[in-house]
């Protein structure tokens, strides 16, 4: 096992990965067989997401998300590196890793975003095949929001859902995401997200997991940000990118995320009680914190002395 090195702080250690949601800790072992090996911190946050994409046991990310209001699983992903490098994904059909086709773009081609059929080629010619994403628990579901199309998101339902503690069928379906971070053993910050996106959306909606300085943002020499939620609302104040520029000032993980998150309350407080908006940062020492409007938002960390959920404080 590889030796933890104390962060400067000497409240963290790194190696570590932190990602949002309970689903995070699968993906974060996913992600420290990478960093407990040396490897590079971007290579951990990609094989970290992989596993909710593929799990296939909930409806929010990969193989069996929740699809759009026309029954098309799209999906959405994003990744960054240590070196401002990062790639892009947007209404992918079909594909099963889109945060490893976000990898390829970064990696292979001299943009950053690719989106829908465009997006489906590059991956096709580059090896991936196609998958049906549909399950038969989330057509079953869409079947069922069909009765009367109507979108009313619950609040954190994304907990229940992948918990087994509610029923698919006739349940108001919420989104969600799963956002990662990691700093390997050279001290290096990447970050990943990846989602299917808000749950019987109109067709080619796109949120804020797969926008660099939204869902998601890394600056090597500050630290790195992710978002969940309502992607809307991150997107309007550019939350990540936010997040990492209030930690260069001096702000603690938590207390950027907490700044993110009063500045939707602010922009409007009767709007943002009846959403959720998580935001979860680790800064360059390795100190991670979390902020989110509602209850109920939880974080996954994992290094060398810790394996363990947290729970980010709340605004309301």
């Amino acid at each position: 096992m590889l030796a933890a090195t104390k962060a400067v702080s000497g409240s963290a250690v790194f190696p570590i990965v932190i990602s949002t949601w309970d689903f995070g800790r699968e993906a974060n072992e996913g992600a420290w067989a990478v960093l407990a090996k040396g490897g590079r911190a971007v290579d951990a946050v990609e094989a970290g997401v992989r596993v909710t994409e593929a799990a296939g046991n909930n409806f929010t990310v990969g193989l069996g998300g929740l699809p759009d209001r026309d029954g098309r699983v799209t999906l959405d992903a994003c990744i960054m590196d240590d070196k401002y490098g990062c790639g892009s994904v947007m209404c992918l059909e079909n594909i099963l890793h889109p945060v490893s086709v976000a990898r390829l773009v970064m990696d292979k081609t001299p943009h950053i975003i690719l989106v829908g059929e465009g997006a489906q080629a590059f991956a096709l010619a580059n090896g991936f095949k196609k998958v049906d994403l549909l399950t038969p628990a989330s057509k079953k579901a869409w079947k069922e929001w069909l009765k009367t199309s109507k979108y009313e998101p619950v609040i954190n339902i994304e907990n229940k859902m992948n918990s087994g503690k509610d029923s698919l069928p006739g349940r108001k379906y919420n989104h969600d995401t799963i956002g990662m971070l990691a700093i390997d053993q050279q001290g290096n910050v990447s970050g990943a997200c990846t989602t299917s996106g808000m749950a019987f959306k109109m067709q080619g909606r796109v949120g804020d997991s797969p926008v660099i300085g939204a869902g998601l943002y890394v600056d090597n020499e500050i630290g790195g940000a992710t978002a969940t939620g309502v992607g809307e609302e991150v997107i309007r104040i550019a939350g990540a990118h936010l997040i990492v520029e209030l930690m260069r000032q001096g702000f603690t993980p938590q207390q950027a995320c907490r700044e993110a998150v009063e500045r939707i309350v602010k922009r409007s407080p009767a709007k943002a009680k009846e959403m959720q908006v998580g935001f979860l940062a680790l800064n360059k020492q390795g100190v991670h914190g979390a902020f989110c409007l509602q209850e109920g938002f939880s974080y996954a960390v994992k290094s060398a002395s810790e394996t363990q959920m947290h729970t980010g404080q709340h605004y309301f």
